[in-house]
């Protein structure tokens, strides 16, 4: 129990601290940069990475442990209006897309999760958190009837935001390697 209190409490901050980045700092820096963007997609949206390797690293356990974080940072962004029903629905995609992307995949024979018999497939995990971009943003577009710019928007900063956190992850995993 206290393993799994844990990774709700490491997920959930990281996902959050992620959508602090983004919102926060990322998103104003990136309408500086393109002021004629309107859209409401950001170009390095770090919290896609967030989800694909929780689901990568916790499978079906990602969803618990990002949910208390998604629900934070859909109320922080909507206030009341994230108790609408399309905002549950977006945050059941958020939470459970990718761990069952993950699975279909491992039972269809294509086991991506980690395992001490082999490296990463660095760019397969990629590619899943590419294909979770599409559906995610695809099932949440059409449940509030977003345009198609945003589309793009979110399916670069999904990608770029994943790639962004792989790379840190893959540091991580060489520093605490190059030290055991």
């Amino acid at each position: 129990m206290r393993q799994f209190l844990t990774e709700i409490a490491v997920t959930s901050t990281a996902y959050v601290v992620a959508s602090l980045l983004v919102f926060e700092l990322l998103m104003p820096l990136q309408t500086l940069a393109v002021p004629h963007y309107v859209g409401t997609g950001s170009l390095l949206f770090l919290p896609h990475g967030v989800r694909v390797l929780a689901a990568w690293l916790l499978g079906w356990r990602a969803i618990p442990a990002l949910l208390p974080g998604v629900i934070f940072v859909f109320a922080w962004q909507a206030g009341a209006g994230f108790l609408t029903p399309s905002r549950g629905a977006a945050i059941l995609f958020a939470v459970s897309v990718a761990p069952i992307t993950f699975h279909v995949l491992k039972a269809i024979g294509y086991d991506l999760f980690p395992s001490p018999s082999r490296m990463p497939c660095w760019p397969c995990i990629l590619g899943v958190g590419a294909l979770t971009s599409v559906l995610i943003s695809t099932l949440t577009n059409t449940v509030f009837g977003s345009g198609m710019t945003d589309y793009m928007a979110y399916f670069i900063g999904d990608v770029a935001g994943l790639f962004f956190l792989m790379l840190g992850l893959l540091y991580f995993f060489r520093m605490t390697y190059g030290r055991a």
